[in-house]
């Protein structure tokens, strides 16, 4: 006798034959690499800017960066060729309020959720404590972004500071920090007790 396979067996055996294909198939390449920002990547980066909390500055703002702090600028691509997402960055201020500051990090919506904003977070902080040796690392967060707060968070930083209105005027702003080896006792994200407002700030 020729053994059937069950009808709800067949279905059971074809769905999750399928599942993982279908899950994976639309899924970008993992394999990434991060390397330092180049001119010629700034007529590649409208992808990765989409973001609406991803602000696009003026071409004399990239040039000035890439100048200045190229250690800081770097952009991660997949393997292939494709540009994923990109940290800028700066070293900044004096004794020890010397400092690496987070210009932006964005991720590309399609390469979302696997881990490429930590990594990039970290090569900053590395720059900062391997090549400027600074006390530590700051950054500006939207207050009502409350996924890039959370992950932040779970990256060491904490809210050192409020800055009233200081996006266009509108909305408050987090400062984060985090404290770098050479802050032995962490006094950089002491916090504050009150708020303060844009033109109080030493460096933005």
């Amino acid at each position: 006798a020729v053994w059937a396979t069950p009808p709800f067996f067949f279905f059971l055996f074809s769905f999750f034959s399928f599942v993982p294909f279908f899950r994976f198939a639309r899924r970008p390449p993992i394999m990434t690499c991060i390397r330092r920002f180049t001119c010629d990547d700034l007529f590649h980066f409208n992808g990765v800017n989409l973001d609406h909390l991803t602000e696009t500055f003026n071409l004399g703002f990239y040039l000035q960066y890439l100048s200045q702090w190229p250690d800081f600028f770097s952009v991660n691509l997949n393997s292939a060729n494709q540009m994923m997402g990109y940290v800028m960055g700066k070293a900044e201020g004096n004794g020890k309020d010397w400092h690496g500051h987070v210009t932006a990090v964005t991720v590309a919506p399609l390469f979302r959720r696997i881990g490429l904003a930590s990594s990039m977070m970290e090569w900053l902080e590395r720059m900062s404590e391997h090549v400027y040796n600074g006390y530590f690392v700051d950054l500006f967060v939207r207050k009502s972004n409350h996924v890039a707060v959370g992950m932040y968070e779970r990256l060491g930083y904490t809210t050192y500071r409020t800055v009233l209105k200081y996006y266009s005027g509108e909305e408050d702003a987090l400062d984060m920090r985090k404290a770098l080896p050479r802050d032995v006792n962490k006094e950089s994200v002491v916090p504050l007790k009150h708020p303060i407002t844009p033109d109080q700030l030493a460096y933005d």
